[in-house]
């Protein structure tokens, strides 16, 4: 009986040792880094006191490249860092019906038949609405580019150190893309 009792215990005894060097050497995960999306009000407010470019996408609940954009581009680690260092990201949908106030200007929602479109959203996309789409402001809010359409995650990362960087001020993209982009960023 003692035996049998003497074995219990033992055994109680490794349970406990391999559960307490189990939990020790679990490490805990880091949440995965993500774009700290802002409202169009919220970057024009920080802006003031900070002033940064702005990076605003352009969606739509019902656009499936914008899902996919979202899933698969603005989930890149080198994507996420570099906007989130240098750029007040924005989301901004093109069908919301709440009212947009910037600078005392109103933009309101037009309905149009069964759908509709944001005034705000109509300005961003100079009235060539497509979605995706990914508008880039200059630290004075005044508009950079407009760009229509779904990038990769590397081609977006050209796109947005180009602007971010300055670099449209000087140089064609095609010539940033072949020449200054590889000798920055390693051509990745």
């Amino acid at each position: 009986m003692i035996r049998l009792l003497t074995g219990a215990i033992f055994a109680i005894f490794l349970i406990v040792l391999f559960m307490a060097l189990r939990a020790e050497t679990v490490v805990p995960r880091e949440k995965p880094a993500k774009i700290e999306w802002l409202t169009v009000e919220q970057a024009f407010a920080l802006n003031q006191n900070e002033p940064r470019k702005m990076l605003i996408d352009v969606y739509t609940d019902w656009c499936g490249w914008c899902k996919v954009m979202d899933r698969e581009t603005y989930t890149d680690p080198r994507v996420i860092e570099y906007i989130n260092k240098n750029y007040y990201p924005v989301k901004f949908n093109a069908e919301q019906r709440d009212d947009v106030t910037l600078n005392g200007q109103k933009f309101v929602y037009v309905s149009q038949g069964t759908s509709g479109v944001h005034q705000l959203a109509a300005s961003l996309l100079q009235n060539k609405l497509s979605y995706p789409s990914t508008v880039f402001l200059d630290e004075k809010q005044q508009m950079i580019q407009p760009l229509p359409g779904y990038f990769k995650a590397k081609e977006f990362h050209e796109i947005i150190t180009f602007f971010g960087g300055d670099h449209y001020k000087t140089i064609a993209f095609d010539k940033y893309k072949t020449e200054t982009y590889p000798q920055q960023f390693g051509g990745q």
